[in-house]
Formats: C-alpha cells, structure tokens, sequence
C-alpha cells in the first residue's frame, strides 16, 4: 500500500489485493455448506453423461419451438431495453436518470421475472420487462460513456445556437454507432442467456424444457437442448447482422403472439402497487409496528440471506480467478498450439454459454442442495468468460521475434503483462457474480433468493420488495467497494479490445 504520486489516493498492489481476497475467501471456507447431498453422484454423473454423448432429437419439434421463443423474448426485451437506455444515455450525467439506471440493473432478471410475474401471469411482457428493465439501465450507462468518448470537436463545431437533440442526433450519435452496434451484439449475446433462464420460473423457453427433460429422466432429449442451446449462442455472430435486425423484429412480434396467456384478475397491477407490497403494519393501520417488522424480517431473512450471498460469491469469485489464469493460456496457440487452441475455444465457449444458473442446475442433480454446485457453476462460467476475454488480449500482443513458446511464454510474457487486466476483470465480474450468487436461493440454497422466492410463495409481496430492494443495495455496495479498488490498482476504466472493437468488458458497465 501506498500514496499515489499524484494526489492522496492510497495506491494498493494487485498482487496485495489478489492476495486478500483469497485469504478471504479462505476464511470463508469452514463456514460454507458444502457437503454432497447427492444419493449416488457418480452414477447421476454417468447417466446425464450417457445422455449427453447420445442426445435424442426425438422431440425437436417443441424444442425448437423452445428455441425459437428463446431468441424472441431476447430480441424483443433487448430492443425494448436498448431504445430505453438509448434515450437515458444523453442525461446520465443527471442524477434521477442514474439513480434509476442503478436501481433497474442492480435486480436480476430472473428477480424481476418473479415480480412480474405476480403482475402480467404467465405472459410476454413479464418475460419481455424481465430483460428489458435491467438491461435499460446497463445500455443507459454504457451508451453514455461511449457518447463521452465520442470526438467531441464535431459537436463544438455546430456551434452554441445549436440545440442539444440536433447535436446528439448528428454529431455525437453517429461516431459512437459502430460502438453501441457492437455492443448490442454483445449485448443480445447476454439477453439468449437471460431468456433461456427465464423457463425455470415457466415462460416458455428452453429452460422449461431442460427442467421438464430432466424431471422425467430424459437426459438425451436433456442433451439435444444444451448441443442446440450452445449452437445458438456460437453462431451469434452469423444470424445476426445488422441489416437483418428488422427482420427479426417481426419474427420476435409473430412468434411472442403465439405465447398463451392464462387470464390474470382484474386490476392486478394496481392491487400489486397499491396494497401488496406495501408493509402489512402499514397496510393494516399500525406505523408504530413497522419497526419491529423490519427487524424481525432483517433477522429472520435478509441478514442470513446476506451472509450466506457474501460467503458464495468469495469463494465463486476466487474460483473463478482461478479458472481464468489458467485458461487464458487455453486459446492462444503459441501457448498450446493449433490444436490445443481450438479445443480451448471449445471449452470455454461451451461454460461461458450456459448461463450460471442452468449450470448449477445441472450440478444440483449430481451433488445435490448445497453451496457446491452453485460455487463451481460461478467459478466455472465467471472464469470462462474473464479467460475467454484475457485469451483474445494474450493472442494479440505483440512479441519478439525469438520470443518462447508453451509454459515459458505463459508464465514469463503473457501473465506478467496481463495481471493487472486479470485483476480488474475479477474485480468487474465480482458484482455480477453477488447478484447471481443471491439468484441461487431459487434453486433452494439459502442466499437471498431463498427468502426472496419464499416470500413470493406465500404471496407476502411486501416482505419480498424489502427483501429485493436489500439485495439491490448490497450489489450497489459491492459495485462501490469494486470501482474503488480498481482505481486505487490504476484499473479504474478497463476496455477490452475484440476484431469488432473496443468493447466494455463485462461487469457493472457491461452487465451479466
């Protein structure tokens, strides 16, 4: 530790910092529950593997119905959350528009689905809002530091009797375009994974058909999903081109009008917004009792809740640090040749597309309800995309003509020049990864999610807003704590470089 040169920030070393956090997580060690659960793992493990390695495509029709609402309930709730951050973008400077940004992209999605659900049923638009309300206030700051970064000497040319739209619309927008282009790409990569999450709480996407495969034993009709799912999520970048974005707007239009929704009673929003979350003292006439429901709902919820979230995402965190040093050597083909590159790009695309959640599902089924599956689905996927991301940064850098090769090269180039790139990453991955961490109690690990998923069992909405609204400010908190951090390493605004550009890497800018 130390004073910075140039004012009185206190300077922190990355490798003090890496160090820190493991000797936390290690503390965190005896605390977790960790034990297996599972009647007999390695015979779960050898018949989702049979299943896999032969899956059946028997019942392709409803799963590409599946898959089909899949890239819809993305596309329709990534336009709708990307037109809404592109709005915001211009006045993020102004605290209401960042206060709101920070509020709607500090709940997860599959949170608000559970929400919404309350409101809208089993319909599109909760699962539409789901990902275009948190996604909003991620576009909202992103676009805004791409509008920031733009040239601004074209904007200053129009001259002062210029108004602010036209100067926007015609000097700021158009050099931050092949950016924010780029980035929705990236983005619509992110709203797949959404969206496929979004059947485990019964939309119909291909996450409803993965829990109704594995609920009836069926794991090569379970592998035919995950071999599709994957394909998707690769080949992004082919289906998806701009001129083509009209067209699929329309498809997202046509195919979400096929959804069915079961009738919801009358007035249900206003029933929800106007009696159902407000707190039952109030609701039932007693102020005087507020506080003492507060406390009973901080100590009987949120406090374990929170406790058990913090002690998951240290050790996913520091797992997927882990994961990440050493699969960032996987693609770069000086490190482990042509070969061995390819078969690196496959692993890692293969964990960085499954979402977190899925993945912990599917581990939940070998080892049964403990903190280990959802630890290893987000120290797994969390390192797979900070080693995808540092991988891509390794191939690229520039090296002496009678530089090494293999280990050598990795340990004595390319990870002393990319360490302080690592650390930011983890650091930007750590918020993202409490809110996945507290997402985990829906599959019955008692984070936040579990008190959250309880309350709205039991249709006590009023508990589960507070609830919501406390895991909301501990991803703010951590969010806080990580920015500061990365300032005091001199990581404080990390870009990463892809073919496309320069792209924010994912974390609180960037989100999931």
């Amino acid at each position: 530790m130390r004073r910075g040169s140039t004012g009185s920030m206190v300077r922190l070393s990355r490798l003090g910092v890496v160090a820190g956090f493991v000797v936390l997580a290690a503390a965190c060690l005896p605390l977790a529950d960790l034990a297996v659960a599972g009647h007999d793992p390695r015979a779960a493990l050898m018949r989702m593997g049979r299943g896999f390695l032969s899956p059946d495509f028997g019942a392709i029709e409803q799963i590409l119905r599946a898959l089909a609402l899949t890239v819809a309930f993305a596309v329709a709730g990534v336009a709708l959350g990307g037109a809404a951050g592109l709005c915001l973008a211009p006045f993020y400077r102004l605290w209401p528009v960042r206060a709101l940004a920070i509020a709607v992209r500090s709940v997860h999605e599959l949170f608000w689905a559970l929400l919404l659900l309350q409101v809208f049923g089993i319909s599109v638009w909760s699962g539409v809002l789901a990902i275009a309300l948190p996604y909003a206030g991620i576009f909202a700051k992103v676009l805004s530091e791409m509008l920031d970064e733009a040239d601004p000497r074209p904007a200053a040319w129009l001259g002062p009797r210029v108004d602010a739209l036209t100067r926007f619309l015609w000097a700021r927008a158009p050099l931050a375009g092949p950016q924010m282009a780029s980035y929705a790409l990236y983005r619509l990569e992110c709203g797949l994974r959404s969206s496929a999450v979004l059947g485990f709480v019964g939309l119909p996407t291909l996450g409803f058909q993965l829990d109704s495969f594995f609920r009836q034993g069926d794991y090569g009709a379970a592998g035919a999903v995950m071999i599709l799912y994957v394909g998707l999520i690769a080949s992004i970048r082919l289906w998806m081109r701009p001129r083509l974005v009209l067209g699929w707007l329309v498809f997202a239009a046509v195919m979400l009008a096929t959804v069915r929704t079961p009738p919801m009673g009358q007035g249900a929003l206003w029933r929800f917004l106007s009696q159902d979350i407000i707190p039952a003292p109030l609701r039932q006439g007693d102020p005087a009792g507020l506080l003492a429901w507060l406390g009973t709902l901080m100590q009987g919820a949120i406090l374990p809740g929170l406790v058990a979230t913090l002690i998951m995402a240290q050790l996913a965190l520091v797992l997927a640090g882990a994961v990440a040093f050493v699969a960032q050597a996987l693609i770069v083909p000086r490190v482990t040749g042509r070969a061995g590159a390819a078969l690196g790009h496959l692993v890692l695309v293969i964990l960085r597309s499954f979402p977190e959640y899925m993945l912990a599902y599917l581990f939940l089924q070998v080892w049964g309800p403990s903190m280990l599956p959802a630890i290893l689905a987000l120290g797994l996927h969390n390192g797979a995309i900070i080693g995808h991301l540092l991988g891509r940064q390794a191939a690229g850098l520039a090296l002496r003509a009678d530089a090494p090769r293999g280990l050598t090269l990795w340990g004595w180039e390319i990870v002393p020049r990319l360490f302080g790139n690592f650390v930011a990453l983890c650091l930007y991955r750590w918020e993202i990864i409490i809110r996945e961490s507290a997402i985990m109690g829906i599959l019955g690990i008692a984070t936040l999610g579990f008190f959250l998923d309880d309350a709205i069992g039991e249709l006590r909405m009023d508990r589960a807003v507070v609830i919501l609204a406390a895991t909301g400010l501990v991803t703010v908190g951590i969010d806080t704590l990580s920015r500061a951090i990365r300032a005091r390493i001199g990581a404080g605004h990390l870009r990463v470089a892809g073919p496309e550009g320069a792209r924010p890497a994912p974390g609180p800018a960037a989100g999931g």
